[in-house]
């Protein structure tokens, strides 16, 4: 199995305003089912199946999600869910900066976090003997 974060301890608080902080990132160019799959698994994690699901504000996120472990986890969460519909809009970058900056992730540690999403996504590509196949999905990361 591939994990895509070393374990990490959420509160039921910070697993909802993770969860609406990733609704605002998915929002701003219309929310896709994949995108509410995984965020919906936030939700199920901290049993809150019946919380009510809207987008929180970067500085609202950064008043719950104190620990820089967490925060860096949320943004990396985010460049993945803007990969959930094949394509990463300019909105969607834009507002994973949004959140980068009122978190303190700084801009080398979110193009590490983006580069870590990246591997996350071709490592189940690494074996295949279809080299050109695998390299035209890796361009397609590139944007």
């Amino acid at each position: 199995m591939i994990r895509f974060s070393p374990e990490i301890e959420l509160t039921a608080v910070e697993a909802e305003a993770m969860a609406r902080g990733l609704y605002a990132v998915a929002a701003v160019d219309g929310v896709h089912e994949r995108e509410l799959a995984m965020i919906g698994e936030l939700y199920q994690t901290a049993a809150l199946e019946g919380a009510t699901l809207g987008p929180l504000s970067p500085a609202e996120l950064a008043r719950v999600i104190v620990s820089p472990v967490q925060r860096e986890l949320f943004v990396k969460t985010a460049i993945l869910l803007s990969w959930a519909d094949g394509k990463v809009s300019a909105a969607e970058k834009a507002k994973i900066v949004q959140f980068a900056d009122a978190l303190g992730v700084d801009a080398a540690n979110v193009a590490r976090l983006e580069a870590e999403v990246k591997d996350f996504l071709l490592r189940p590509f690494a074996g295949l003997a279809n080299v050109d196949a695998v390299a035209a999905v890796a361009r397609k990361l590139r944007v």
